[in-house]
């Protein structure tokens, strides 16, 4: 070490500020780092939302592990008349055709809570009242009066519909705007109403 000291330039020039009182070279300052690119911005997926038979399978999940019977029951009644129609018709329905199958099993349990109001079978038609209330958290809220009146004048100017014959070429059209949307049943009174003038 000490004949490295005594053949090194730099380190004998050391020696002599140090004897010297001179001061130390300063260091160049260091370069400023550059500012990291931010990284590229990408769009967000859209999220989609959920469809109606993804949303009764996940209510079916949170049922069985709730442990309430009734909704899971119900909604095994709902995908199996989902899955049937699908069967039958060889197709995958998307929400409106759920919609449509929904809308018929909440006919069906009406007309069975009538019948069995009628023959004084009131336990019978509670069964079918309660199936009703979980049926319908899956069908959108039912138009008013008021608004379903609105689309049947509406309706009745774009077809022409003149009078009571015509209700046929009505109510197709009504149909495709308001099924699912309200209650086919409380149109048709409507739009016969409205025909008969």
């Amino acid at each position: 070490r000490n004949d490295h000291r005594a053949g090194c330039a730099s380190c004998a020039a050391g020696s002599l500020r140090l004897r010297f009182g001179e001061p130390w070279p300063r260091r160049p300052a260091h370069r400023a780092r550059r500012p990291r690119s931010a990284p590229p911005s990408f769009p967000l997926p859209r999220i989609r939302p959920m469809s109606l038979k993804q949303r009764l399978t996940e209510d079916m999940k949170a049922a069985m592990k709730s442990g309430d019977k009734h909704s899971l029951g119900v909604i095994r009644l709902i995908n199996a008349a989902i899955k049937q129609k699908e069967v039958d018709e060889r197709i995958e329905l998307d929400d409106t055709a759920v919609i449509a199958v929904l809308d018929k099993m909440v006919k069906q349990r009406r007309d069975s809570v009538t019948q069995f109001e009628a023959a004084q079978r009131d336990d019978l038609a509670q069964i079918e009242r309660e199936e009703v209330v979980v049926i319908e958290r899956y069908l959108p809220a039912k138009m008013g009066e008021a608004e379903i009146l609105d689309v049947l004048e509406t309706t009745i100017a774009e077809v022409g519909a003149t009078g009571p014959a015509d209700l046929g070429k009505l109510m197709g059209p009504l149909k495709a705007k308001l099924g699912g949307k309200a209650d086919m049943g409380q149109v048709s009174a409507l739009a016969k109403k409205r025909l008969a003038g």
